[in-house]
């Protein structure tokens, strides 16, 4: 049995609330239950009727004034709740390393949830390079497994909205009505869920013993899928053929030396869910897959997705 049934809904503290993914986080908290507080800078407060506070308040959530900077305000935040979640962006996810030595200190966490929400770092095959995208990732694991902090993680692969709304065309803002560049040879699988669905399947986690010091894989059927499998949807959806150019595993090698910033981590990332298959090539206990453990989760599709494109 899991945690949650023994008695009332553990406090949460979401750090990075006023971004697309700690909101998300922070509303999955609220509704299913849990008192929320969401960590929020001094500078952000002085504004409270911005939009992302407001949405918050309306929700149910209580600001807690911090930073990431500011260890004392850590502190105090900290010890207020049961469980933290962090969703600060990647480039700053070594700004945990305060918030892991608050967790510590505090000694009444028993969950951390770190800000990871991407591919599995430690499976990644094109570590080397991600100009140490997923490097900074493997610290913070390293370190909050040496502190002993109980944890979970989260691997969700791609956001939908990464991506997908050019049906993997860099570039583009919309997907493609006449020509679709497919990398490689197109039949390797990536995977894509909606920000709002990986903050349902990660609330579920944070009481449940099953996830306890473990990662939790999302990998929905529906949302598995090859670039040659998006072509087929679209073109089913918009009822017309595209004309298909293969981009060659070489060709795309040379498009990213070539690239600048950000597209050289856009095609970057294209090779490694859609050619070296960094999402899929490995096998997960079912055990360890968000729709397995909570079927009662309703999430999007990637051909509800489509539609809305249309």
């Amino acid at each position: 049995m899991s945690e949650e049934a023994a008695g009332a809904r553990g406090r949460v503290l979401v750090v990075g609330a006023t971004g697309r993914l700690g909101g998300s986080l922070a509303r999955a908290s609220l509704a299913a239950g849990h008192p929320t507080f969401a960590l929020v800078r001094p500078h952000r407060l002085a504004r409270p009727d911005s939009p992302s506070l407001r949405a918050l308040v309306a929700a149910g959530a209580t600001l807690v004034e911090g930073s990431l900077e500011d260890y004392q305000s850590l502190l105090k935040a900290v010890r207020q709740v049961d469980v933290v979640i962090c969703a600060e962006p990647t480039k700053q996810a070594l700004e945990q390393k305060p918030l892991i030595r608050a967790i510590k200190e505090a000694g009444c966490v028993k969950r951390f949830i770190p800000s990871e929400f991407g591919l599995d770092p430690t499976k990644v095959q094109i570590g080397d390079m991600a100009y140490g995208f997923y490097e900074k990732k493997i610290e913070i694991r390293h370190l909050i497994e040496t502190e002993g902090i109980p944890h979970t993680y989260i691997c969700c692969n791609f956001f939908m909205r990464y991506l997908l709304p050019s049906l993997v065309q860099p570039g583009l803002n919309a997907p493609p009505r006449d020509e679709m560049k497919i990398f490689g040879e197109g039949n390797t699988k990536g995977v894509f869920v909606k920000e709002g669905d990986v903050a349902q399947f990660t609330i579920c986690t944070i009481e449940d013993t099953r996830t306890l010091n473990q990662t939790l894989y999302l990998r929905p059927p529906g949302n598995i899928c090859s670039m040659n499998e998006l072509a087929d949807l679209w073109e089913m959806k918009i009822n017309k053929s595209l004309k298909k150019i293969y981009i060659t595993e070489e060709q795309l090698l040379k498009e990213i030396v070539d690239a600048p910033f950000p597209l050289k981590m856009d095609l970057i990332f294209i090779y490694s869910a859609f050619v070296k298959g960094d999402h899929t090539y490995f096998e997960i206990d079912l055990l360890s897959e968000g729709t397995q453990l909570y079927p009662h989760v309703k999430y999007t599709t990637v051909g509800e997705y489509l539609d809305t494109l249309v």
